[in-house]
């Protein structure tokens, strides 16, 4: 991969409706604010910096630090594809929506509908909730004799996982007895928790899940690159577009490092009221990584104490839309409704296939106007009239352009919005790496079951105030 490709594949952030020049100094910054944070942006880069690797960000050397970790991944991909038609993840929150939105960005947008002579890879299912319907919808359409399962979970402790597990490997074990490991992968810790204990047992084959590696930021270990090099993602290409990006953030100067300055404008924004991040791509094949950019940014910043033990109840609520899809259900509110958004667009400029809009209905020239156009012009032209449409309505808004969807630019996109994630959450002073309030409803979860070790947690919530039937209807 020259550097030349790489800088051509470079993704461009557009935040001029951001300024004030373009929607008002009431809504937008001017350069000098930007440069009175000088002091804010320096901390948080200088705090980003130093922690780099350590505690819960080793996430930062990933693009690094897998070279055999990859070998193994793309030798063992090579192998399912061979042996098998169907890969399913069991797993929830980053486990799952990292593997959907790398799939759906990168593979056929109908792969699991493709015949298998033109898919060249397995179907892929995501389980990633613990409906008793979608478990046994999902089991009415699998070949159990060609169906390889991942399941994938850290600790080995997360409830909807391990749910899912027991009743799958309970029906492999019935069906192919012995053989039951051959159709299991695990990926999860190297040394704690419950799922490694069981992978030991079993005999499965396992990936790690780094120690210094979340579950919102482990996309590109092996939580999501064994899924993507299954369905034929080139995953070096996904892990060099990271590791471009992060030469791009370790840059000081705000103008040029794009996550930086993304994260100060989110940052300031939240300190002006605008408490929701609408996140608006303009390409199906990039609809799902609005959903894992959701939890990265709910989860990561969310906090109700900062590091200091103060109570600050910090967070911008994450909303997915799609363009042009949400033109028509959501951008009225974001234009005309509360000085309360964010909106990033991000669009694509080449995209992977191109549609003639064909020739008709030459007396209705309110609909022969498209002929001799192409869908591309279309979906292009309506987010440049999506951006217009905002900025006159003084509605704040900046643009991510990739220049065509590949491993390498997602690889720079999901790195980019790790980079502006950490640099928010060191400017607010929170700690973006924990997630207590997950943690509350996991207890509750536990208690209610009868798990041992949460008597106290089930005594306070048969103490909890009973609900009034009055308040039913």
């Amino acid at each position: 991969m020259t550097s030349e490709f790489a800088k051509k594949m470079q993704l461009k952030i557009d935040y001029n409706n951001m300024m004030a020049d373009y929607i008002g100094r009431e809504e937008g910054f001017t350069f000098e604010q930007l440069n009175q944070n000088k002091t804010l942006v320096n901390k948080a880069f200088k705090t980003v910096k130093e922690n780099r690797g350590l505690g819960m960000m080793g996430w930062t050397e990933l693009p690094y630090n897998q070279k055999e970790i990859v070998a193994d991944i793309i030798s063992t991909a090579k192998d399912i594809k061979k042996k098998f038609d169907n890969f399913v993840v069991l797993g929830i929150g980053g486990s799952a929506l990292g593997p959907i939105a790398v799939f759906q960005a990168l593979c056929h947008l109908r792969h699991n509908e493709l015949p298998k002579s033109k898919r060249k890879a397995p179907k892929l299912y995501v389980e990633d909730n613990v409906d008793p319907e979608r478990m046994n919808a999902l089991l009415d359409v699998l070949d159990l004799n060609k169906t390889m399962f991942n399941v994938v979970t850290k600790s080995g402790a997360t409830s909807e996982t391990m749910a899912q597990y027991l009743i799958i490997m309970d029906i492999l074990k019935k069906r192919f007895g012995d053989k039951a490991k051959d159709h299991m992968i695990a990926t999860t810790s190297a040394n704690k928790g419950n799922l490694i204990k069981i992978a030991k047992e079993e005999g499965l084959k396992t990936f790690y899940i780094p120690d210094g590696v979340g579950g919102r930021f482990s996309e590109l270990c092996p939580v999501g690159l064994l899924p993507a090099a299954v369905v034929g993602v080139d995953i070096k290409a996904l892990l060099k577009g990271a590791a471009y990006m992060d030469k791009l953030c370790k840059n000081k100067d705000i103008t040029k490092n794009p996550a930086l300055m993304t994260a100060l404008l989110e940052v300031l924004s939240m300190k002006r009221g605008r408490n929701i991040s609408v996140m608006m791509p303009y390409a199906d094949s990039l609809k799902y990584i609005a959903d894992w950019y959701c939890q990265l940014w709910g989860e990561s910043l969310g906090k109700a104490v900062d590091n200091d033990g103060n109570y600050v109840y910090a967070g911008q609520t994450p909303v997915k839309a799609l363009g042009v899809t949400d033109q028509h259900s959501q951008v009225q509110l974001y234009r005309e409704g509360p000085f309360d958004k964010v909106i990033t667009i991000i669009g694509v400029e080449n995209f992977r296939s191109e549609v003639q809009i064909s020739n008709g209905c030459e007396a209705i020239p309110d609909v022969n106007f498209l002929c001799g156009h192409t869908m591309n012009e279309l979906i292009n032209t309506e987010r440049e009239a999506t951006e217009y449409a905002l900025t006159t309505a003084k509605r704040a808004n900046f643009t991510i352009m990739l220049p065509e969807v590949n491993a390498f630019t997602i690889g720079q996109l999901l790195y980019m919005f790790e980079m502006e994630t950490a640099y928010a959450g060191a400017m607010l002073n929170i700690d973006t790496f924990n997630q207590p309030g997950v943690e509350g409803g996991k207890n509750a979860t536990y208690a209610l079951f009868g798990r041992k070790g949460y008597e106290n947690t089930k005594k306070e919530m048969d103490s909890a105030p009973k609900k009034n039937p009055e308040y039913m209807i």
